[in-house]
């Protein structure tokens, strides 16, 4: 028989806070942290990319002392020690329970090529100032092996890098394992930041940055007629999964369950999603077959809301057959914090925890000229309890993810 997965312990590390409440309050007061990011000595213009950025992170102020394998974490990865520890430190586990806990990260490659070497020539970059483990910076399993030194965890672990699907997919993996009965504890989630110049580069090659001028906090505007690409983010987010049972006889706080879980693979593009969606729908259908709901079982839809123009239009469509024209309520949490790329799943799904518990429902920024008119895009802000919500997130490669998760536990 199945086990219950509940989550009992958050920590974030996004553009909109790092506690409930400071997202809460920034919903509220309609703050983000949209800007741009000057590439050279200038003074910013229209010309430099819009991004999202986390202000005054510092990893040092998050974990107390001070650990040697720090220099080998890149901004990303200090994002997802950060947040995993901050889960850590929320869960008060004893010794015991760390020792047998897993760990499933879900992460980003360090595209600060120029900024860790910046002297390359013909090739060559070694020098007398260059790391001897440098190649740390640049594995996937670094933070998952930095997270699990600092707290003391031995059990099952797995680092992904299914592109913007990775977090939620290490999520839902880590929610497979303990449902059947392979843990009872385990830290899922991940982090990743692409503010460089390499990571801008990169996303800027490929077509899909926001290309348009004028005021960056208008950049984000997934599901508008007129969007123009995507606003890179940073940030983290990591969670305490465990046996509803075992969190029951510690007393622990449980933030809500997860039901069900989907993912699947295009197999059409390594960059543009298969246009018909029918894989991206597997995804999210597998998640409603395995948390036995039917569509309008679900009130909200966190959907992945890019902003770029073949995303939102395939999305769209998507929601629209599953759901029909009775659609829940959908936000796109990108329009508040950027995309954070491997992350965007853990972030968006913490951020969900804390308006599902804070009973707000944050509208859909820059959305003037919906794309489809049969969708329940949230236009305005609302004070409403809801229970279920999907969280989904669709990744160049076409990685696909899909997770539904109730606030009422015990239903």
């Amino acid at each position: 028989m199945s086990r219950r997965v509940v989550i009992t312990s958050v920590g974030i590390f996004s553009p909109l806070g790092d506690t409930f409440d400071k997202i809460l309050e920034n919903f509220k007061k309609k703050t983000t942290c949209f800007n741009r990011l000057s590439l050279d000595d200038s003074p910013d213009s229209d010309e430099d990319p819009a991004i999202c950025p986390i202000e005054n992170f510092n990893i040092k102020k998050i974990i107390a002392g001070s650990f040697k394998n720090r220099r080998y974490l890149n901004r990303g990865a200090q994002f997802c020690v950060a947040s995993a520890m901050t889960a850590v430190k929320n869960a008060n586990l004893n010794k015991e329970m760390l020792i047998k806990s897993g760990v499933f990260a879900g992460v980003g490659p360090n595209l600060d090529i120029g900024g860790e070497f910046p002297e390359i020539v013909k090739g060559e970059i070694d020098r007398k100032d260059l790391m001897a483990l440098w190649i740390l910076k640049f594995l996937p399993n670094t933070a998952a092996s930095v997270i699990a030194g600092l707290a003391g965890i031995h059990g099952e672990n797995l680092t992904l890098s299914t592109a913007c699907a990775a977090s939620l997919q290490a999520v839902g993996e880590a929610y497979r394992k303990i449902r059947d009965g392979y843990l009872d504890l385990a830290f899922a989630g991940g982090g990743d930041s692409r503010l460089s110049v390499g990571g801008i580069l990169a996303y800027k090659k490929a077509h899909a940055l926001f290309s348009g001028t004028g005021d960056p906090r208008k950049a984000s505007r997934p599901f508008d007629d007129n969007r123009k690409g995507f606003v890179p983010g940073e940030g983290g987010a990591f969670f305490l999964l465990e046996e509803m049972n075992h969190a029951k006889k510690r007393g622990a706080a449980i933030y809500g369950e997860i039901c069900g879980f989907g993912s699947s693979i295009d197999g059409h593009n390594m960059t543009a999603p298969d246009p018909d969606g029918k894989w991206s729908e597997k995804a999210v259908v597998d998640a409603l077959a395995e948390a036995k709901m039917a569509p309008f079982d679900i009130d909200v839809i966190s959907a992945h809301g890019t902003s770029t123009y073949l995303n939102d239009a395939v999305e769209a469509e998507l929601i629209s057959r599953i759901y029909g024209k009775k659609t829940p309520f959908v936000i796109a949490l990108k329009s508040w914090m950027g995309h954070l790329s491997a992350a965007c799943g853990a972030a968006e799904l913490a951020v969900c925890l804390a308006c599902m518990h804070g009973g707000y429902i944050p509208e859909i920024r820059n959305l003037e000229n919906p794309c489809h008119n049969d969708i329940n895009f949230v236009l305005k802000g609302r004070k409403i309890l809801f229970d279920n919500i999907m969280v989904e997130n669709f990744g160049f490669g076409g990685q696909n993810s899909a997770l539904v998760v109730k606030r009422k536990v015990g239903v």
